[in-house]
């Protein structure tokens, strides 16, 4: 089933057979995109939301010089640009980052789930908070964390997302991106992400290797980038104790 991962084990949002079937109903055609091809132009009209079957995608803006910013990647399960269903253009582009499948839903048939099912329209607008929380988080991480802290938080949320996606087993997970993806992501030069992963291997976090990330202390790791799940929604994940302390 292609949509089998999309909101699967989220609080107050995983569908139910019914709804799943639906909305598989609604998928067109699925389509398979090599590494680097832009899916989604900025400015570009668009009439149908991309769901996420296999591989890894992102979100980006191009600044004056063509440098691009990425602004979101995204996982197995997710409806990469279901927002676009309202907005109809986008202000950034869409992109593969390795080789994906894609399941293409139609903004029409996304007209009629609306108009006739409310509870399963509600669940999709669940999806697309879900995008917002996970954005804020990717502010926070850029914005408040150092270099070791932005690669640890990336990987702990991604394995917490591939947790759900059945994907990770919670310790090891295939992340088939490029170092160079990896520094983009954490604002980071290729340079510097290679002194972050050694610094992660020597101090017996995380392995980072052939595509294959292998946590080797959770908790550490995730107190090293100060992540703590909440704001992913997955139900039955274990939250770290590491609330700041105020006093």
């Amino acid at each position: 089933m292609l949509t089998e991962r999309f909101l699967k084990d989220k609080r107050g949002a995983a569908l139910d057979a019914e709804e799943r079937d639906l909305l598989e109903s609604a998928i067109s055609e699925v389509r398979t995109f090599g590494p680097r091809a832009t899916l989604v132009w900025a400015g570009d009209r668009v009439n149908h939301s991309t769901l996420l079957v296999e591989g890894f995608m992102s979100r980006y803006i191009d600044d004056r010089n063509g440098l691009r910013q990425l602004v979101a990647v995204h996982v197995p399960g997710d409806f990469v640009d279901l927002h676009a269903y309202p907005l109809k253009v986008l202000d950034h582009d869409v992109a593969t980052m390795t080789t994906v499948t894609v399941a293409i839903v139609p903004h029409k048939k996304l007209d009629a789930i609306t108009e006739t099912r409310p509870m399963l329209a509600r669940k999709l607008w669940f999806a697309t908070l879900i995008d917002a929380a996970i954005h804020r988080g990717w502010l926070f991480r850029l914005g408040r964390l150092d270099a070791v802290g932005r690669v640890a938080h990336f990987l702990c949320e991604t394995n917490a997302r591939l947790v759900s996606a059945g994907l990770s087993d919670g310790h090891r997970f295939s992340l088939d991106v490029t170092q160079t993806d990896l520094a983009e992501i954490c604002g980071l030069t290729s340079i510097h992400i290679n002194r972050v992963l050694r610094h992660l291997r020597e101090e017996g976090l995380c392995l980072f290797r052939a595509s294959l990330v292998e946590i080797l202390d959770a908790e550490r790791l995730a107190a090293r980038g100060q992540f703590d799940p909440a704001y992913l929604y997955i139900a039955n994940l274990p939250a770290p104790d590491q609330r700041p302390n105020h006093d």
